[in-house]
C-alpha cells in the first residue's frame, strides 16, 4: 500500500467507520440490550477504594474531555481574535491537561487495583470490562505521553494547526489526511486510538453516560418505610377530638 493510500485509510476511512459503529452500536444496544444499559455497579461488593477511585476518575475524565474539546474544536483564529496570547494558551492547555491527566491516572489505577485485589469484584468483572480497562489504559498512557513528554518536557508541538484542523474537517466531511501524516507518532496513535475507542464504546458499560438521571433533580422524594415495624398513625389534636364528638352528638358548639 502506498503512503497516500495508507494515510487515506488511517485518517479518513477509519474515523468514519468508527463513528458509524459508534452510532449504530448505540442504536443496536438500546433496542436489544436495554437491561444491560447500566453501570453494572459493584459498590455493594467493595466501597472503600471505590469511594476514592470513582470520583477521581470521573473528575479527571471530565477535565480531559473538556480540554480535548477546547483544543480540537476552537480554532486558533478565535483565540487570537479574543486577544489570548499563544504562549498563555499553551501554558494553560499543557498544565491543565497534565493536572487533569494525573487525576485521571490516579482514579483509573485505583479502579483497576480494586478489580485485581478484591476477589468478589474480580469475579463479577466481565471480559468486556477487561477490554475496556486495557483500552482506557492505552488511551491515557498515549495522552499523558503527548501532553507531558512531547509538550511539557519536549520541544512542543502545535496540534491546533494540523490535528485540530483535520479533526474538524471530519465533521465537515472534508478531512485532510496530509495534516495527520506529518504529526508526531504519539499524536497519531492517540488520535487513531481515540476513534477506535469510540467504536468500542457502545458495547461497554460506558453507555450509561447517556442515561444521566437528570429527572432526579425535579421528581418528588420517595419515602421508604421499614417492613418489620408498623408506622404509628398520627394522633389527633385535642380540639379535633372535641369537634368530632360534638359533630357526632349533634350538639351545638
Amino acid at each position: 500500500m502506498c503512503i497516500r493510500a495508507r494515510d487515506t485509510v488511517l485518517w479518513i476511512v477509519v474515523p468514519y467507520a468508527c463513528l458509524a459503529v459508534f452510532v449504530t452500536g448505540h442504536v443496536w444496544r438500546w433496542r436489544h440490550d436495554q437491561f444491560g444499559w447500566t453501570t453494572h455497579t459493584s459498590q455493594l461488593l467493595e466501597s472503600r477504594i471505590l469511594r476514592w477511585g470513582s470520583p477521581l476518575f470521573h473528575l479527571g475524565a471530565f477535565g480531559v474531555i473538556v480540554g480535548h474539546a477546547m483544543g480540537l474544536l476552537i480554532p486558533a483564529e478565535l483565540t487570537h481574535a479574543l486577544g489570548i496570547p499563544e504562549h498563555l494558551y499553551h501554558v494553560v492547555a499543557v498544565w491543565g491537561g497534565a493536572i487533569t491527566g494525573v487525576v485521571l491516572v490516579v482514579g483509573l489505577c485505583l479502579l483497576i487495583a480494586r478489580r485485581l485485589v478484591n476477589g468478589r469484584v474480580r469475579r463479577v468483572t466481565t471480559r468486556m470490562d477487561k477490554v475496556l480497562y486495557v483500552a482506557l489504559t492505552a488511551m491515557v498512557a498515549l495522552g499523558m505521553t503527548a501532553t507531558i513528554g512531547e509538550n511539557l518536557l519536549g520541544g512542543g508541538y502545535d496540534y491546533r494547526e494540523t490535528i485540530a484542523v483535520w479533526f474538524r474537517g471530519i465533521f465537515w466531511f472534508n478531512p485532510d489526511a496530509s495534516l495527520m501524516a506529518g504529526a508526531p507518532v504519539v499524536y497519531q496513535l492517540h488520535a487513531l486510538g481515540g476513534f477506535l475507542f469510540l467504536a468500542l464504546w457502545p458495547f461497554t458499560r460506558l453507555v450509561h453516560v447517556w442515561s444521566a438521571p437528570l429527572a432526579y433533580l425535579w421528581r418528588p422524594y420517595v419515602v421508604y418505610r421499614g417492613r418489620g415495624r408498623a408506622v404509628p398513625a398520627p394522633q389527633p389534636r385535642p380540639e379535633e377530638v372535641r369537634d368530632a364528638a360534638l359533630a357526632a352528638s349533634g350538639s351545638p358548639r
